[in-house]
């Protein structure tokens, strides 16, 4: 499982400010912070390809791949750093378990913040970066924070939207960020759960930026593609709270894996999912009901009990690890909360977290929803620099829970994940840097300067890992060591 974040930029007293160029900046920034010139290999990239069983033959989207490419980081920690739609981007590397893949995620947002400290040290004085981790500019521009898993190919494609479109509806009332009012021409709100919701538009489809659908069907699975597919998901959040974090991806490998084995009986279909998405969306109170396709009117809380009941019955017939254990308890207990009274959950979930901050202030200084300071405070929660941004604030006053040190986050921003292909990939980086010229998620391009390119190709995911390669690594001190004992091994 891995995430990928869009984060929002601007320039204060830049009259001209020019997104993909200060995107450029802040990756260029540092690029030069860590001497590296390796690049993204791109040869094994298909966007276009559909899950449903075609591909686009061009791009719908407007992308311009010579912007992309301008400047495009494989990191040290196994993790991608590039500019995307006028966006920088960070993806993070592949994990097996949410908690990692919380460390590695909020590495991201610190090695953000690093380059923003480098960009502005060689920016005019009078000009100030600012990056927030959200996923709306409230001016109708949204852009996305993406979930990618790994699933077994075999599984059909209607199995999963047919169980997981119930689960996209009505999981953002742990998920969510918190958004104030509402854009893209729908209902008119003071506040609402999600920041995603009101930019969905149709229920299933490939594109990303126009017509967003809640269940995306782009099949690229930068694996190998007979044994995997990637579920890419698009309509969550961009998450401050660990905690939010931790359930958004603990509880979707939990329902995948019920998914996969073909568990899951009963049909939970929505009766207009998009429609269905809003309202949820706007219920501050968690109780408002939503049709499914049978005729039954359920919550969003009960509607996500269906799936926990589900996963307790699972569990009972296979093996669980502690993180499976830990996120059902965690998973229940915020249903809980949720059924109850949701402003229980103030240390825990983003859009509780953030609307506690804005009552506050609201009440304190006597502001209507509508005033522009409210909106200010929205977008200060996200901003991801250390004693300005809110969330931050509260984190360093102890006012949310964690999951993460920030020992662990501090190490995730250079290393990589142990028990993936990440590890091979990330070590490779701070091995052998000077002789690799490009790399992505399943490859590996050595240019020893004699002969032709050498590729490693890294088709499993699960291999690649501390255990299996460290030996290797140990025994090869260069890049021409390395391919000699690979080629050894493999008997060629």
């Amino acid at each position: 499982m891995g995430i990928e974040t869009e984060y929002g930029i601007t320039v204060k007293n830049q009259p001209d400010f020019n997104p993909i160029l200060s995107s450029l900046l802040l990756i260029n920034s540092y690029e030069t912070f860590r001497s590296s010139r390796v690049r993204w290999d791109y040869e094994a990239e298909s966007p276009l390809r559909d899950a449903r069983g075609f591909e686009y033959m061009e791009e719908k989207e407007g992308t311009s791949k010579e912007e992309s490419r301008l400047i495009n980081l494989i990191l040290s920690n196994g993790a991608r750093f590039y500019v995307d739609h006028a966006h920088p981007e960070y993806s993070s590397p592949e994990t097996t378990n949410p908690r990692d893949l919380v460390i590695w995620d909020r590495a991201g947002e610190r090695i953000l913040n690093l380059s923003r400290q480098r960009a502005e040290a060689v920016s005019p004085p009078e000009q100030r970066i600012l990056i927030y981790k959200n996923n709306t500019d409230s001016k109708g521009n949204s852009y996305g924070t993406h979930e990618n898993y790994l699933m077994d190919r075999r599984v059909p494609f209607a199995r999963i939207v047919q169980h997981m479109m119930p689960f996209f509806v009505s999981r953002q009332i742990f998920t969510g960020a918190g958004k104030v009012g509402a854009e893209n021409n729908a209902d008119a709100c003071d506040y609402q759960i999600s920041q995603r919701a009101d930019f969905l538009e149709t229920e299933v489809g490939l594109e990303t930026m126009h017509s967003r659908p809640i269940i995306n069907t782009r099949d690229e699975p930068h694996a190998d593609p007979e044994k995997y597919r990637r579920l890419h998901v698009i309509v969550g959040d961009a998450n401050m709270s660990e905690i939010s974090t931790y359930l958004k991806v603990g509880t979707m490998a939990i329902v995948l894996s019920m998914v996969e084995d073909d568990f899951i009986e009963r049909d939970l279909s929505v009766d207009g999912p998009v429609g269905a998405f809003r309202v949820v969306s706007r219920d501050l109170r968690c109780r408002e009901t939503i049709r499914l396709k049978d005729g039954r009117s359920i919550t969003a809380v009960d509607l996500q009990r269906e799936f926990l009941g589900m996963a307790h019955k699972y569990y009972r017939d296979h093996e669980a690890e502690p993180w499976v254990r830990d996120v059902l308890a965690r998973w229940e207990t915020t249903l809980d909360h949720l059924a109850e009274d949701p402003m229980q959950l103030g240390r825990e979930l983003d859009w509780v977290i953030k609307r506690q901050l804005i009552e506050n202030y609201m009440a304190k200084h006597d502001l209507a929803w509508n005033d522009s300071r409210v909106q200010m405070i929205d977008l200060q929660y996200h901003d991801i620099r250390p004693g300005r941004g809110l969330y931050y604030k509260l984190e360093e006053s102890d006012a949310v829970d964690r999951i993460a040190t920030d020992d662990e986050i501090s190490k995730a921003i250079y290393d990589p994940p142990k028990d993936t292909r990440a590890y091979f990939r990330g070590m490779c980086l701070q091995r052998y840097a000077d002789e690799i010229v490009s790399a992505s998620w399943d490859s590996v391009i050595f240019d020893l300067k004699e002969g032709p390119l050498k590729k490693i190709f890294m088709l499993e995911p699960l291999r690649g890992t501390e255990a299996h390669v460290r030996q290797l690594l140990t025994e090869s001190p260069t890049a021409a060591d390395l391919l000699r004992n690979i080629s050894r091994a493999s008997g060629m």
